[in-house]
């Protein structure tokens, strides 16, 4: 006998070298970059009703995801001091 789902489940996983977070709850499914809120999801009765509902629930979930951010490889330097403005020429 399978143990039923009431709350919540993550797990880590790793795609591409990008760490994710997988979150299956009673609702569905959740998939999100590590570190991050937003991400894809997926209602159970969504995957269930058949391939054109689940398509439709695909795009529009990954309508609403924003692709990752990169990550600074460096800090930014700060801003260079003015330069004295030189005398005109011509002028002793």
């Amino acid at each position: 006998m399978a143990t039923k789902l009431e709350k919540e489940l993550k797990r880590e996983l790793d795609v591409e070298g990008q760490p994710y977070i997988l979150t299956i709850s009673p609702a569905g499914l959740k998939l999100t970059v590590k570190g991050r809120r937003k991400g894809h999801e997926l209602a159970w009765k969504d995957f269930v009703s058949g391939e054109a509902a689940l398509a439709v629930a695909l795009n529009a979930s990954l309508g609403q995801a924003r692709p990752p951010r990169p990550v600074a490889a460096a800090p930014a330097r700060p801003p260079s001091k003015p330069s004295k403005p030189s005398a005109p020429r011509g002028s002793r």
